[in-house]
């Protein structure tokens, strides 16, 4: 008979090799931290990589089971994929550029144990140079975009504040551990959305039927964020946009949503006309995603970039 997991930790990479294997070299202490007191397992899905990652991965020894793909798929598909792989009640989800930190694992599962309630709990965020980044937030609507427009957002938003546990509305799921039932019983991860605002819907449908998020600044992950330094990535902001409009779309209605495009849109238009005479602002970063924003069944997003990689594979290139 095959041994209870306590616990899975849920990988997905997508061309990261180098980051990925420092997230798990993280793994393997956190994994060695607990010990014996919490059975373990580690599942790692790869997303189509061509630089080597899967089989360096095969390679770890903390990986337990690498699933690899052979055509690139979204975010929300890969997650529903590793977590039915899962055999533990908790899933702790990490993306390949995160890298937990001593302790992270402990502090969330002690979160989760003292909730019963919280369906999930988050780690906080920081930077490779060390700097915490906002990592919780209230659920988007009209007056998060209000405050937003009147760049009171970071007083009135952002919610992963203070040395101590508390609930908010939705988390990053950078480094964040499941609670396989709350997942279950919201509907898993929508496949519609490709990437971004997949974790805040599935946060707020699990809201929806009772449980909450938490976040535990006492679990600390270092979010390296490579794929998100190019000077103007137009293909990330057109996926951002379109996917932040489709969830206000699913929760709250088409009008909302047209609102929420023209309140988000005034305060990149600022900044656009502020970066023309402030040193070290890019003012086409800004400009897209005034465009975007107001337009985001325009562009070409994720989503069509990984379209046309499994066409090329479809085609032997």
């Amino acid at each position: 008979m095959t041994a209870p997991i306590d616990l899975s930790f849920c990988v997905v990479n997508t061309n990261q090799r180098e980051l990925l294997l420092r997230g798990l070299d993280a793994i393997a202490r956190e994994r060695e931290a607990l010990g014996d007191a919490v059975a373990t397992e580690v599942i790692l899905l790869d997303n189509a990589s061509q630089d080597g990652s899967a089989d360096a991965a095969a390679a770890h020894p903390t990986v337990d089971e690498l699933i690899r793909l052979e055509r690139r798929e979204g975010v929300s598909a890969n997650v529903n994929a590793v977590v039915a792989r899962s055999r533990a009640p908790l899933c702790l989800l990490l993306n390949e550029d995160a890298e937990l930190q001593p302790g992270a694992t402990r502090a969330l599962l002690d979160a989760l144990d003292a909730d019963p309630r919280a369906g999930a709990a988050a780690a906080a965020l920081l930077r490779p140079e060390g700097w915490q980044q906002p990592s919780a937030w209230r659920f988007p609507s009209v007056w998060t975009a209000l405050a937003g427009a009147l760049f009171l957002h970071r007083l009135t938003t952002v919610q992963s504040k203070g040395a101590a546990t508390r609930r908010v509305d939705w988390a990053q799921s950078c480094t964040m551990l499941v609670r396989r039932e709350a997942v279950e019983e919201a509907g898993w991860w929508d496949p519609d959305f490709f990437v971004y605002s997949d974790e805040v819907d599935v946060q707020k449908r699990m809201a929806q039927h009772g449980w909450h998020t938490l976040y535990v600044p006492s679990a600390r992950s270092v979010h390296h964020e490579q794929l998100s330094t190019d000077s103007v990535p137009e293909r990330r902001i057109v996926e951002l946009s379109r996917n932040r409009d489709k969830y206000l779309r699913k929760h709250h209605g088409a009008g909302v949503a047209w609102l929420v495009r023209w309140l988000t849109a005034f305060p990149y238009a600022v900044r656009t006309v502020a970066a023309l005479v402030l040193p070290g602002h890019d003012p086409r970063r800004y400009a897209t995603h005034v465009r975007a924003t107001l337009r985001p069944g325009r562009g070409e997003g994720i989503r069509e970039a990984a379209e046309a990689f499994n066409r090329r594979l479809d085609a032997g290139g």
